[in-house]
């Protein structure tokens, strides 16, 4: 994919955060309002609805404190964002452009969770329906809102054979964790960034810092290219 335009690419990266935002949030509030927690909607044999709700990162990872998580998403979303800007203003690639827009939105998309949903909505239990409440009012302060999950994909259900040390005999099931949409978002931005902009990524730091120095070289190799086409 070629360079495109400054105003092109500016809007293009707005438009995938936008709309992968608009329906992260659809999702999430769909299954918060209708469902009880940890209750499942069985759609095939490998694909199931099942609503959780962590503190952690993507996937239900969890290492760092919630409120120190919370601050570290404002400040690597607000990066990624910053970072995006330099690409678009010194006409990067498109596809780098969209991949991380893909990584943005999908992080922003988990912010908003923690950021806001313990304001306005009560809290989730396996016996009652969380339902929006007036600003302020909900089961927990700012920053301190949990992330909803929903999508299960136990693609595989087997038990380990009894001769394998620690798990013989417990069950076996791939893929087990639950996820949500902003979550794939940013999977498979950074699955395509590694397999088709590693090259972009190694440049990082010099369009970071030295996006000027970047943009003439990337002009001089554009114009050399231009040339041999037209030789």
């Amino acid at each position: 994919m070629q360079r495109g335009t400054k105003c092109h690419d500016g809007w293009l990266a707005i438009i995938i955060v936008v709309g992968i935002l608009v329906i992260d949030q659809i999702v999430k509030i769909m299954v918060k309002t209708n469902m009880s927690l940890r209750e499942s909607i069985f759609i095939t044999d490998w694909f199931q609805i099942n609503f959780i709700e962590n503190n952690g990162m993507a996937y239900g990872m969890t290492f760092l404190n919630k409120v120190v998580l919370s601050v570290f998403r404002i400040i690597a979303s607000g990066f990624i964002g910053y970072y995006i800007y330099k690409l678009v203003h010194l006409k990067h690639r498109t596809c780098y452009v969209v991949m991380l827009s893909m990584v943005l939105a999908g992080a922003i998309g988990n912010l908003f969770d923690s950021m806001f949903y313990g304001l306005i909505f009560t809290e989730s239990t396996p016996y009652t329906v969380s339902q929006f409440v007036p600003f302020g009012t909900g089961y927990a302060p700012f920053l301190m809102g949990k992330v909803v999950d929903m999508f299960y994909f136990p693609l595989i259900i087997t038990t380990w054979p009894d001769w394998v040390p620690v798990w013989g005999g417990d069950e076996f099931i791939f893929f087990s964790p639950v996820f949500n949409f902003a979550d794939a978002s940013i999977s498979v931005g950074v699955i395509l960034l590694l397999l088709f902009c590693r090259k972009d990524l190694e440049s990082f730091t010099v369009v970071l810092f030295h996006g000027t120095k970047w943009e003439k070289n990337a002009k001089g190799i554009d114009a050399e290219k231009e040339k041999k086409e037209n030789a």
